[in-house]
């Protein structure tokens, strides 16, 4: 699993900017607040040993919770980038990464030490915390209803929460971020990291959170999809799309990049 427990402490200042609403037994919370500042940066520093993004959204969070069975999953900053490469392994071995560590150097003392040992491009392959006492998900066969998705439902709570973002020294972007709808029989909640390294790879890895509120269903989705970014120009290039501004939002993308890895899992609630 690469989750991780929620604590049951919480700050009243950051609870006060809670945007909640309960519907059919869910309480669904978004909050947004400003970037952090040195403190808290340098606190969230020390525990995950890693430089962090330019941009760190904190404080902000998406949960849901099922009031009646206590099972809950929630998405923020801390655990999206404690599941970031620490080893190396999956570094990007590029030029670029020599100007990321340059641009650091101001920050943090020992930048070899802190930088080398991890993926600069703060990819993610978190599909969220569950509570600790939640009934787990498990894998399962079953697809979310796309078909469900696409009726024209009345929307009754919509929000998008950023959670990180990086211009990687001025050579793309990698960031994460949450967008939840509501409807009145279902929701969804997309958790998207979308990495694009100029000339090198465009990376997106979206994790879907499904719920069927009659039936009491969650089913969460995980895609992995990656190619290199002359290749994801070109098939731009053929289809006569500007490849510059198309290659901005992965909205535009993401149906041209291959999958590379997939789950799914299931609960029934109680």
């Amino acid at each position: 699993m690469n989750g991780h427990s929620i604590p049951d402490a919480s700050v009243p200042s950051k609870k006060a900017a809670d945007n909640s609403v309960t519907h059919n037994g869910f309480r669904i919370t978004t909050r947004k607040l400003p970037i952090l500042k040195a403190e808290p940066i340098e606190r969230m520093t020390a525990e995950l040993g890693i430089a962090l993004p330019e941009m760190i959204f904190g404080d902000n969070l998406v949960s849901l919770e099922h009031l009646r069975s206590g099972w809950k999953i929630e998405f923020n900053a801390l655990h999206a980038l404690s599941r970031v490469d620490k080893t190396g392994n999956s570094m990007l071995q590029v030029a670029h990464s020599k100007e990321w560590q340059s641009s650091r150097e101001k920050k943090h003392e020992g930048i070899t030490e802190v930088v080398k040992p991890f993926d600069w491009s703060y990819s993610t392959d978190y599909m969220g915390t569950e509570h600790p006492k939640s009934t787990l998900l498990e894998p399962s066969n079953t697809p979310i209803p796309l078909e469900l998705l696409k009726r024209p439902d009345p929307i009754i709570f919509f929000d998008e929460v950023m959670l990180y973002e990086d211009e990687m020294a001025d050579n793309g972007i990698t960031a994460l971020a949450c967008k939840l709808r509501v409807m009145p029989a279902r929701l969804l909640l997309l958790c998207r990291f979308f990495m694009r390294l100029d000339g090198v790879m465009v990376r997106i890895r979206d994790t879907r959170v499904y719920v069927d509120f009659d039936s009491v269903e969650v089913i969460r989705e995980y895609t992995a999809r990656e190619d290199k970014y002359e290749v994801v120009r070109q098939k731009l290039a053929m289809q006569g799309r500007d490849a510059p501004a198309q290659l901005r939002d992965p909205n535009n993308i993401v149906d041209l990049l291959p999958i590379v890895g997939q789950s799914l899992e299931r609960v029934v609630l109680k």
